[in-house]
């Protein structure tokens, strides 16, 4: 009678107990299981730290790592990881910058003409009004390329050096091919840039003054090479 009891007891014990839960989380898996899930997330955590290393030499000041390895830096944060800090600086841009073109056509006799100005940054931001999603050469490769430009050139409009000369051509075949290589048959010949600054207003409850004339740089006229035109033709 007390062994059956007892039994009794035990199994009603064990009854409540219920079976034993199964185990959670990566305990419960495989051993090549748990071998992928941990290499992931060693993946994860070296690609983030990569990311954030790479982005923080971009927008820290220059030391000897970030100059030592600029190239691989700028390839890899330009142009989707781009950090402009403009916006929070504390005198931001309070001008707008209108880069215009014309061309030097050459006609058959040899005569040449000169085209109108075409404001080419009027054009992309046409592209980009009412687009949700507009590219990032359509934004910012025309300002990006005249701000190396205005970097790399004194008030004599004189090139400091390589990039200098780099930015030239930089710009001059961005023109070529927003311009196009020829018009109406008649080749380029030659290019012309200018920019218009132009101060943007005070808001209307501001006390400040500013003056908004436009001020306009214009350049001198680029001869238009074969390697232009084989780039316009390309885009």
């Amino acid at each position: 009678m007390e062994t059956h009891e007892a039994g009794a007891r035990a199994g009603g014990a064990a009854g409540r107990a219920g079976p034993h839960p199964p185990a959670a989380g990566v305990r419960s898996l495989s051993l090549p299981a748990c071998l992928v899930v941990t290499a992931g997330a060693a993946l994860i955590a070296l690609a983030a730290t990569m990311h954030l290393l790479m982005v923080f030499l971009h927008v820290a000041p220059q030391n000897t790592v970030s100059r030592q390895h600029a190239q691989a830096i700028d390839d890899y944060v330009l142009p989707e990881f781009e950090q402009n800090w403009k916006f929070f600086a504390p005198n931001p841009l309070q001008q707008n910058i209108a880069v215009q073109a014309r061309a030097e056509l050459r006609g058959p006799d040899g005569r040449t003409t000169v085209t109108p100005w075409t404001n080419l940054s009027a054009l992309d931001g046409a592209g980009i009004l009412h687009n949700p999603l507009p590219s990032h050469t359509r934004q910012n490769e025309l300002r990006r390329a005249w701000d190396f430009y205005a970097a790399t050139h004194d008030v004599q409009e004189r090139p400091q050096g390589l990039r200098g000369r780099l930015s030239e051509s930089y710009v001059r075949r961005i023109v070529v091919s927003r311009l196009g290589a020829q018009r109406d048959g008649r080749p380029v010949d030659r290019v012309q840039v200018r920019t218009v600054t132009t101060p943007i207003a005070p808001p209307p409850w501001s006390q400040e003054k500013a003056d908004t004339t436009p001020v306009q740089r214009v350049l001198a006229w680029w001869p238009v090479t074969g390697d232009d035109l084989a780039e316009a033709r390309t885009r």
